[in-house]
């Protein structure tokens, strides 16, 4: 005899065995690093246990970023100057706090602050050298060359879509209206030129029209080089 088995009705909707399997995600526990209240953070913070990392890490930051405060404080109150130089100090520190993650803008303007520097101290040195302390002619060749660091920070980044690094473009265009402004200690009328034409020298081989005129340059070369076809009535002339 052979017995029948009762077939089960079968649902629309398939099973998925695996699909239980999966791992639930679990509710987010609070923090066990952070403190939850400011009354939590100060007894965490005075009872410094070893096994509570935040405590240990926060008390010698906090010593150390008081005993800066005091003796930024202290320099400041000695004189104008010194209050003028720890002002630019922060606001120096400030701007490279936020362009950290900016690597070629804080380049470039690192660049342009010591290219002025540089060359406003070779332009003081010949004006010095030639026994003419004229604060006109030392301000004006000065003067000059911190214009040509300005439009070569300016010129690189104007440029929309530039094909190199920006801030090397600046760095190179630097070095040259250094040495530019080295030149002008011995021949005053030939600095701020060089530097000019060195600058201007730069942003264009370095920008995107140098680029596109590279490119129809080498275009311009595969047509010449390309063998032309000859026409069939002359072949069959000859």
């Amino acid at each position: 005899m052979t017995t029948k088995t009762s077939k089960q009705p079968k649902t629309g909707t398939k099973t998925n065995p695996k699909a239980d399997t999966r791992p639930q995600p679990k509710p987010s526990d609070p923090d066990p690093v952070r403190p939850t209240s400011p009354a939590a953070s100060l007894r965490r913070l005075l009872r410094q246990d070893k096994t509570d990392p935040w405590a240990v890490r926060m008390l010698p930051r906090i010593v150390f970023g008081l005993a800066a405060a005091y003796t930024l404080f202290t320099i400041a109150s000695q004189s104008g100057s010194s209050f003028v130089m720890v002002c630019a100090t922060l606001l120096l520190g400030g701007a490279v706090w936020l362009l950290r993650r900016r690597t070629q803008l804080l380049l470039a303007l690192a660049s342009t602050v010591l290219a002025a520097a540089f060359s406003g101290y070779f332009s003081a040195a010949g004006d010095s050298a030639r026994m003419n302390t004229s604060a006109a002619v030392t301000g004006t060749a000065a003067f000059g060359y911190w214009a040509l660091a300005g439009m070569a920070l300016l010129g690189a980044w104007m440029v929309k879509e530039h094909p190199g690094r920006r801030g090397v473009t600046v760095v190179i265009a630097d070095v040259i209206l250094v040495i530019g402004s080295v030149v002008g200690m011995f021949v005053p009328e030939a600095g701020v030129p060089i530097g000019f034409v060195g600058v201007l020298g730069v942003l264009a081989l370095r920008g995107a029209s140098a680029k596109a005129m590279t490119a129809r340059v080498r275009r311009l070369g595969r047509a010449i080089r390309r063998p032309r076809p000859r026409d069939a009535r002359k072949t069959a002339d000859s």
